[in-house]
């Protein structure tokens, strides 16, 4: 079981990638899930924090992050990637071109604590959605 400072508890367990049935728990959270989603949610959170700044707005955002193991030269496995696949849904009458998307996700990137402690590579690869509204609006009259 995982213990937070907030309370919070999760049950945790080895992979069963890793370590088989009866022996870890297949409902529970393994460390590798738990390094995805900690990279996940820093990069969605540090994004939320850079987007606002910048004036945009986030109606939603959901992320099917992966990671990927690899065996090293070594024999030993790691976390070699992860795939960070953020959905976004704009609104309001700003949105971000392509340019200033990427733009959003490299400063994101680069102010999440997560990302800059691990050695694996962290990549975004995400599309964004707008809100009806936000089409009408960002749509020009004919």
């Amino acid at each position: 079981m995982w213990e937070f400072d907030g309370g919070v508890s999760v049950p945790a367990s080895s992979s069963p990638h890793a370590v088989r049935v009866p022996f870890s728990v297949e409902a529970a959270v393994d460390p590798e899930e738990a390094l995805v989603a900690a990279a996940s949610s820093c990069h969605m959170l540090t994004f939320l924090y850079v987007a606002a700044k910048e004036g945009f707005n986030v109606s939603a955002y959901t992320d099917n992050a992966i990671g990927e193991m690899t065996k090293g030269d070594d024999g030993k496995e790691w976390m070699s990637r992860i795939t960070l696949d953020p959905q976004i849904e704009w609104s309001g009458e700003r949105i971000p071109s392509s340019e200033e998307l990427a733009d959003l996700h490299h400063a994101a990137h680069e102010g999440c604590y997560i990302a800059n402690s691990i050695k694996s590579e962290v990549v975004v690869i995400g599309t964004e959605r707008t809100t009806p509204s936000a089409e009408a609006a960002a749509t020009p009259p004919s």
